[in-house]
């Protein structure tokens, strides 16, 4: 009887562990329930973002004081060009920006665009992307250093600083302004964003409406082409598109947004928004203030409004200058933070740290676009250059790529559907690599032309009046 009780003893024993599933007697350590307490916070910080937000994320983006860069590059290309230009490539844009978003879906491990780039190709793949997201990110926050210098200095009108303390302050901004870890945080400032980039839109578009029509002959005397100038030149008409297409780089950042969508699916609504936003402001703003300034409109256009609404609408702008450069500093940060900090709870940044890790990198990111800023002090050329180089791929053809790698199914001939797609996908591919063929071309001509001229100020040099050039 005793060894009877015993073996039923045994056999309870042996079935009791936690594999079987039966409820474990053993207690989890404190330590490893307070780390799984933290991930699991640190988690949920980071699927906050609804379908609205992300839209106000891509708007931030996206949106900036470029737009105003467009009647000049109507200027060059002519009325109609301009127009299905603005409407062709945001058309585009929607349409690649809407395949990167089903890459996410599809593969749910990606959370930056080298990671969807090493599904594409390999370790080799990922690497380029990992050089080449960083580069372009820190020249998009230098141009924006660039832009709230010569906003500070226009604002300033007759200033007594160096130039190079502007350059400071507007950095100082960026990187108080890129601090909050996560794109929630960042969404609510994209409304000021917007509105700011509004205001600065309608103040630019009703003070030159108002300077051509109270100038001699009126609007009629203004001098606007339909068609592409007679002596326009094909590096300076390619510059010119490569300015339209850097408008409509909003997937480059989409990835990093969508791994905080906490409905994933809910992406499509965000682009559409997004893109239909974007085609109706370029496309006016570009048409409406080239036809009231004609063949002299200045990039950005707020230039040509006059001294003292040129300063009011600098002022103005002052919001979208700082919040849309500051986002890309954020983007990253969370590359860095989520590559150097897998396994660790610092990439949560909710810890002491974690914040001093985030603030470490948002104050050499920001310290290193400084730098940019000053080296590379030319407007137009370097958005020309930065779209050449990256958008071409981010927005183009590397979406293009991913389709015919990871979406499609079955042949590209199987179906009616998959031949349609076939050719739309392989005519982006095409577009992508003539954006980085020619428009690589063009940049490197203008900067070539500006430095002849004599129009490049020096790098690092405090005269104010060399930023105004």
């Amino acid at each position: 009887m005793a060894r009877k009780s015993s073996l039923h003893k045994s056999s309870l024993r042996q079935s009791s562990p936690t594999s079987s599933g039966y409820a474990s007697t053993e207690k989890v350590p404190a330590a490893d329930l307070e780390r799984q307490a933290t991930v699991q916070e640190g988690e949920q910080k980071f699927k906050r973002l609804s379908w609205t937000s992300l839209t106000v994320c891509l708007i931030v983006e996206a949106i900036a004081l470029g737009s105003l860069s467009l009647p000049a590059a109507f200027a060059a290309v002519g009325m109609v060009a301009g127009v299905l230009l603005c409407v062709g490539i945001g058309l585009i844009a929607i349409y690649t920006s809407y395949v990167v978003g089903q890459v996410f879906i599809k593969h749910p491990d990606v959370r930056h665009y080298p990671d969807a780039m090493k599904l594409l190709g390999g370790r080799p793949l990922e690497l380029l992307g990992n050089v080449m997201l960083p580069l372009f990110l820190v020249l998009i926050v230098g141009s924006h250093v660039l832009t709230g210098t010569i906003a500070f200095i226009s604002i300033a009108d007759k200033p007594v600083m160096c130039a190079l303390g502007w350059g400071a302050i507007s950095a100082a901004v960026l990187f108080a302004v890129a601090l909050p870890p996560t794109f929630h945080d960042l969404a609510f400032l994209g409304y000021i964003d917007f509105c700011s980039i509004l205001i600065a839109i309608g103040i630019t578009m009703v003070t030159t409406g108002v300077q051509a029509h109270s100038g001699p002959g009126g609007l009629a005397a203004v001098e606007w082409s339909v068609w592409p100038p007679a002596d326009m030149s094909f590096y300076k008409a390619f510059l010119a598109t490569t300015n339209i297409v850097f408008a409509y780089s909003f997937a480059v950042c989409q990835f990093s947004f969508m791994v905080e969508l906490h409905t994933p699916k809910d992406y499509v609504k965000s682009i559409w928004a997004l893109g239909l936003i974007e085609i109706v402001i370029y496309t006016v703003v570009g048409a409406v203030i080239y036809a009231f300034v004609g063949q002299d409109v200045e990039s950005p256009a707020l230039l040509s409004a006059g001294h003292t609404v040129k300063r009011i609408a600098f002022g103005v702008a002052l919001p979208v200058i700082f919040i849309s450069g500051s986002i890309n500093t954020t983007v990253l940060a969370r590359l860095i933070i989520d590559r150097a900090f897998k396994d660790s709870e610092i990439r949560f940044v909710n810890s002491k740290a974690g914040w001093l890790v985030w603030i470490t990198l948002i104050a050499i990111i920001t310290m290193l676009s400084w730098v940019v800023a000053e080296a590379i002090p030319f407007f137009s050329a370097l958005l020309g250059l930065i779209s050449s180089l990256f958008i071409s791929g981010f927005s183009f053809y590397f979406p293009a790529l991913f389709w015919f790698r990871l979406i499609k199914k079955g042949k590209w001939n199987a179906s009616r559907h998959n031949v349609c797609l076939s050719i739309v996908n392989a005519v982006v591919l095409v577009i992508g690599f003539a954006i980085l063929g020619c428009g690589t071309y063009a940049s490197v001509m203008e900067i070539v032309t500006q430095y002849q001229s004599g129009d490049v100020r020096g790098s690092f040099t405090c005269d104010n009046k060399s930023y105004l050039k």
